[in-house]
């Protein structure tokens, strides 16, 4: 088996796939409506020009949440260098979990004849890729930022523990980018297929009990169903906030190294 073959379903490159075109479709998405939230002001002159009106005052208090609440106190110094991407990030995966939820895999077909849908971040290689950014920046900027200080951390012990102590701290950094990554895929595809097996159910009932037993079943079952979508809708921004949080997190601890003789 070639490499090729390791890394895309049966060699072939896909350049342009169902969940690439959602995520297109976010960024574009925030791209339009962000700078038209910014412009919604009470007034055009004077202090009202300075304060937002309508839903771009509560994606104002939603950023200042993660400046003041998430980035400064894990950050701190730095913070004003991260908190572009962390807003990116936190507003990018959690429109990818909301398209998600959206019937349109469904509804695509028939208008269009193409099959446009799905959750990107229930792929492990999306989150994996967003995982491995953070990755880059938690080692770029701990390089800039830290210096030998932040190689020095990956061997904390004494100089002859450094053989052992190197790989534990290295394979640390990589538990953190692996949980990172499978933590949001995990959960948001376990809502999609716990949704499947319900709608199977359904039929699986009406099939072996027939109509009158079935429909009963199956009138539970879509109350059970609409149950498990209002679960994900808190799912998708419990994760989004997850993400963004542990992002934060591990960039602080990568820009903010302390040792001993620090202090």
């Amino acid at each position: 088996m070639d490499l090729g073959t390791l890394l895309t379903p049966k060699g072939v490159v896909t350049v342009l796939s169902d969940q690439i075109v959602i995520m297109i479709l976010g960024a574009l998405l925030l791209c339009l409506v962000f700078p038209a939230l910014a412009r919604k002001r009470q007034g055009a002159e004077g202090t009202a020009s300075l304060v937002p009106k309508g839903f771009a005052a509560f994606v104002e208090m939603v950023c200042e949440y993660w400046r003041k609440e998430v980035a400064e106190p894990h950050l701190g110094e730095h913070a004003d260098k991260f908190i572009k991407f962390i807003w990116s990030a936190f507003f990018f995966v959690l429109t990818m979990n909301v398209l998600g939820l959206l019937p349109l895999a469904a509804v695509t077909p028939m208008l269009t004849g193409l099959h446009i849908g799905g959750t990107p971040t229930g792929n492990i290689w999306v989150t994996s890729t967003l995982a491995i950014m953070v990755m880059i920046l938690m080692v770029v900027n701990g390089l800039r930022y830290g210096g030998k200080a932040y190689l020095a951390h990956f061997s904390p012990g004494p100089i002859w523990m450094a053989p052992l102590m190197i790989p534990v701290e290295v394979m640390g950094l990589i538990a953190k980018i692996f949980a990172l990554a499978v933590r949001l895929f995990a959960n948001m595809v376990a809502g999609h297929v716990l949704l499947a097996v319900l709608l199977m159910m359904i039929l699986m009932s009406g099939q072996a009990l027939g109509a009158a037993a079935g429909g009963g079943i199956g009138i539970v079952l879509v109350i059970a169903g609409v149950a498990v979508n209002m679960l994900e809708i808190f799912v998708a921004f419990l994760q989004a906030f997850i993400f963004t949080y542990l992002t934060t997190l591990f960039i602080g601890m990568s820009v903010n190294v302390h040792h001993d003789e620090h202090h």
